[in-house]
């Protein structure tokens, strides 16, 4: 299987601080991998580099084989990467449907964004049962739901998923990584970040831990669910 997705010792700076030091990772296309770690290890300043928010110092990120360090963001989210950001970042005064066209915006092919926003409410059926409410107005799980189906809306090729799980009861959890493994099914290629680890090992093929902004460990999600050491520090024993 290729990689889609391939970072290669990359380092990130907040200012004076180091973020990332030496980050490596491959993401297959066609499959879930998950970046785990304690807060503050670098998780989403990983993403961050990709989709090109936070600028890389050194090392190089390559999607589908081409070098995508130093492009501008809209290149990155034209090429088919798409985050979903952490904090239900919703454009809280439009409404659901507005929300979900923006998603489009840079689209043109009206029959495709019709086919896919039929998608999203097949996927989310509460979406479309509020259509014109404000997206401030929505629960945190309709929130999440309404940031997964704007980025869907874009067409995306790779899914960067911040902390999906966030501030969600463990039912919706459970409802919205249904839809994430089906996604993947459907042939979505998905990086996720995800601090709920038994979760996260349990959708993906292939796991990496950070800490202090390194990878420290990585290995098969099957594995690392059995290793003593990821068990007593990220799974409760």
């Amino acid at each position: 299987m290729a990689d889609l997705l391939e970072i290669d010792a990359i380092c990130a700076s907040y200012g004076r601080i180091q973020a990332l030091s030496e980050v490596s990772l491959k993401v297959p296309e066609g499959a879930i991998v998950a970046l785990l770690g304690s807060n503050g290890a670098g998780k989403s300043t990983t993403l961050n580099t990709v989709s090109r928010l936070v600028p890389v110092t050194t090392g190089q990120i390559r999607f589908a084989g081409e070098a995508i360090q130093s492009w501008p963001s809209h290149k990155v989210v034209s090429a088919g990467i798409l985050q979903v950001p952490e904090g239900r970042e919703v454009f809280r005064d439009m409404s659901v449907r507005e929300n979900l066209d923006m998603g489009a915006y840079r689209r043109s092919d009206a029959a495709g964004i019709r086919r896919d926003l039929e998608r999203v409410f097949e996927y989310f059926p509460k979406l479309k049962e509020r259509l014109q409410q404000k997206a401030g107005t929505l629960s945190g799980g309709e929130q999440q739901m309404l940031l997964i189906g704007r980025a869907l809306m874009a067409g995306p090729r790779l899914l960067l998923l911040d902390e999906p799980s966030l501030g969600l009861s463990p039912l919706l959890v459970q409802q919205i990584f249904a839809i994430i493994e089906r996604l993947n099914r459907e042939g979505l290629t998905i990086l996720l970040v995800e601090q709920n680890a038994a979760i996260a090992l349990g959708c993906s093929s292939y796991a990496y831990i950070l800490e202090n902004g390194e990878v420290a460990l990585e290995g098969p999600s099957e594995h690392l669910r059995r290793d003593d050491s990821v068990r007593r520090t990220y799974l409760g024993g």
